[in-house]
């Protein structure tokens, strides 16, 4: 029995992006040949792969079983790659990066200078993107690294065919402009918040998700007024007094608030990290960039403190 390598992606596809035509759109491929091709790799496994339920599939038992084993030949073959890049004595290539807005505007320009310094023969092509669509598509093939955040207490799932890797920490502050009244901005607490208005990422966002948790766990449902992805329309919001809100300290590198942050619980810091496919984590190529994000936010990190 021969398994084709490429309709096994195909289907592998699937199984990370639900759809027939997704995945048409990812590959430039037609949907009916993505759907061809599935019913080529059918009849070579000699068992039914694909349930319909709606507008996606299920994939069944069988089909579970050979995404399984895909995943582990093409960890392999990252392996090999990063093997005999390694082996070279240079690092060239290219490298497709995904990356937070914060991390994108503080630490990227630095990481591209001292990249061109060391690694002239390395490329970073950047995407800024949101961890729902950076994941994916790393896990497609679409980018190669992906710096993104976590959080201690509400940790996202995290698929066994990444490699994560811690880069720094980075407090989340509550930012307001006028205390409630008759306290003083120093002594406030969270729950003093509770009936003001708040701005938060997209519903479904780790970020968001962290944030309701951590108001709820303080006595209270946040009263969300404003919901953005961009920390610099938060910012601006909390500026003119029209929200409160939870901003990373990374949003202050090359500018300065004009309104008070406060750090109200050690629980209040994300984890800014880098997942790259399982296999690719030793590339010269990966670990180069890895690196200078690392020496990026040690350089670039803002020095903020309670105002």
């Amino acid at each position: 029995m021969k398994f084709d390598l490429r309709r096994m992606q195909l289907l592998r596809e699937l199984a990370h992006r639900g759809t027939v035509t997704s995945v048409a759109a990812a590959l430039s491929y037609s949907s009916s040949a993505v759907s061809q091709q599935l019913a080529v790799l059918e009849r070579e496994i000699g068992a039914q792969l694909l349930v319909p339920d709606g507008r996606r599939v299920q994939l069944t038992p069988q089909a579970e079983i050979l995404v399984q084993h895909t995943s582990v030949i093409l960890e392999q073959l990252e392996a090999a790659e990063a093997e005999i890049a390694a082996s070279m004595q240079n690092v060239v290539g290219s490298v497709r990066l995904a990356t937070i807005q914060t991390a994108a505007l503080a630490c990227v320009p630095e990481m591209l200078t001292t990249l061109a310094a060391t690694h002239p023969g390395l490329r970073v092509r950047l995407t800024q993107a949101e961890p729902d669509v950076a994941i994916p598509g790393l896990l497609a093939r679409e980018f190669d690294l992906v710096c993104d955040e976590g959080f201690a207490d509400f940790p996202a799932p995290r698929s066994s065919d990444t490699h994560l890797e811690a880069i720094a920490e980075d407090p989340m502050r509550v930012a307001f402009r006028e205390p409630p009244e008759g306290q003083n901005a120093f002594d406030t607490r969270l729950e003093d918040f509770a009936e003001h208005p708040w701005v938060m990422e997209l519903p479904g966002s780790p970020t968001r998700e962290w944030a309701v948790a951590t108001c709820r766990h303080a006595g209270f449902d946040p009263r969300i007024e404003h919901q953005t992805s961009d920390n610099l329309v938060q910012a601006e919001l909390v500026a003119r007094g029209q929200a409160v809100a939870f901003l990373p300290d990374l949003l202050w590198f090359g500018r300065r608030p004009t309104f008070h942050l406060r750090w109200m619980a050690r629980s209040h810091t994300r984890t800014i990290v880098t997942t790259c496919r399982a296999g690719s984590q030793d590339h010269p190529a990966i670990a180069a960039v890895r690196g200078a994000f690392r020496q990026a936010f040690g350089v670039n990190r803002p020095a903020v403190t309670d105002r």
